[in-house]
């Protein structure tokens, strides 16, 4: 996913950047409203993590916005703790509230919430190559032939469909699939990306899933 962080704060842009970055999502950075405002002009933004005191526009302003004009979920992060601030952000439109300092862990959990939300106003057709993803139908076409796969198949070819050409982490397909308490290990994991495989490789997908060392997998085409 595409995250856009709005902070005045290098040492929080950083924080922020690295975590998710770790986790598999793209991150873009504004160090204020009205940079943040023509990033989105050029970039598709699935979430927005804002701070409440910067220059110029404040968060409460940029929240506003977001929400309720551009239809983009927001996190807000501030110093301020008070149930006046709280307020005022939900008010503006904000998803979530996240007081500094804040565990890291604590905010990607939150961002994995915000995302799930919002999970079914994704496109609900995707393509790569010669393969097409139907959210709506559940439904995989490969040049003109039209596949039925197990339900948890189709989630994880789905969600590395949605995100293709970008590295997804383990932990972040086995949230998506299995949801966050899910206790089994990795090996399910890999059993369910192996038979995806063999399954474009039977169809002849012009797309392959490559396994990242250490991180997870990519869904990139073939060269």
């Amino acid at each position: 996913m595409n995250i856009l962080v709005v902070d005045d704060d290098p040492n929080i842009q950083q924080l922020v950047s690295i975590h998710l970055q770790q986790e598999g999502h793209k991150v873009l950075l504004a160090d204020h409203a009205e940079q943040a405002l023509e990033i989105i002009d050029g970039e598709l933004i699935h979430l927005a993590i804002v701070d409440v005191m910067m220059p110029g526009m404040n968060g409460f302003e940029l929240t506003r916005i977001l929400s309720k004009d551009l239809s983009i979920p927001v996190i807000l992060l501030t110093a301020k703790g008070q149930l006046e601030d709280k307020e005022r952000g939900f008010l503006s439109g904000t998803e979530d509230y996240l007081v500094k300092p804040f565990e890291p862990k604590e905010l990607l959990f939150r961002v994995a919430v915000v995302l799930r939300r919002y999970k079914p106003t994704l496109d609900e057709q995707l393509s790569i190559g010669n393969l097409t993803v139907n959210r709506q139908t559940y439904e995989v076409t490969i040049e003109q032939e039209t596949l039925i796969l197990p339900l948890k198949e189709f989630e994880l070819l789905s969600h590395l469909v949605a995100r293709a050409h970008q590295p997804v982490t383990r932990h972040l397909l086995m949230e998506y699939v299995w949801g966050e308490d899910y206790e089994g290990n990795e090996m399910t994991l890999n059993t369910h990306i192996n038979r995806i495989r063999e399954r474009l490789k039977r169809h002849h997908a012009n797309v392959e899933i490559l396994t990242l060392r250490g991180i997870g997998y990519k869904l990139e085409m073939l060269r």
